[in-house]
């Protein structure tokens, strides 16, 4: 198979990361989590412990080093040399990243190192942009998507098992906010791709998404 770049995108909670680690190790693409990215700035701005306003969150841009770490189908997410994994997995980076996204220079700035970590090709790159800002002419592009109590009710169960205290509405809400924010941006505002194909999720198991993806993929 010739090598190629898999653009995968779609709204919040949608199970991106999720099926696309599992999809890239079968495949044995190398995986990027441009969400992951995101997450990093949003939790380097709130080590300053302050109200996260848009200055806050380009203060930190100059200096910040973001790593990602792709081995044995996991990835791991450092700044600088601290390990951030975990951290930007939390409620509190949920309700801000979608605000740390929407910045011009923030997307600037990660844009760049996404195009670079791509060009060797092998890539599956996930994230609300890849297929028509990122990487326009992907040889695959899917849109993933799910009903919002679909999402709501995966991001409740993760945050349940990782011992936060949450509330399936409260998320609910959450999520069409960060609906509303990213699909509203002015800066490459998360939309499907023209040619890219739809992949709604619902009812459906993380198995019988990575399949698809992995067809998707073999005859590109």
């Amino acid at each position: 198979m010739k090598k190629i770049v898999v653009a995968i995108d779609g709204p919040a909670g949608a199970g991106k990361s999720t099926v696309s680690q599992i999809a890239a190790k079968k495949l044995g693409f190398t995986y990027i989590d441009t969400g992951a990215m995101y997450r990093a700035v949003a939790w380097k701005a709130l080590q300053k412990k302050v109200e996260i306003t848009d200055d806050v969150i380009l203060s930190v841009l100059p200096g910040i080093e973001i790593t990602l770490s792709y081995k044995d189908g996991k990835t791991k997410v450092f700044v600088g040399d601290k390990e951030v994994t975990e951290e930007i997995r939390t409620p509190e980076i949920n309700k801000i990243v979608s605000k740390v996204a929407a910045l011009p220079k923030v997307r600037e700035k990660l844009t760049e190192l996404q195009r670079k970590m791509g060009e060797s090709g092998n890539v599956l790159m996930d994230g609300r942009d890849i297929g028509t800002f990122v990487f326009p002419n992907a040889e695959v592009k899917i849109f993933l998507t799910a009903s919002v109590e679909e999402r709501a009710r995966r991001r409740y169960e993760e945050l349940k098992l990782k011992g936060f205290d949450v509330d399936l509405k409260e998320i609910e809400k959450d999520i069409e906010r960060r609906d509303k924010l990213d699909s509203e941006r002015e800066t490459a505002p998360l939309k499907q791709a023209k040619d890219a194909v739809l992949l709604d999720t619902t009812g459906l198991s993380i198995d019988e998404v990575v399949e698809k993806i992995v067809k998707l993929c073999e005859v590109a």
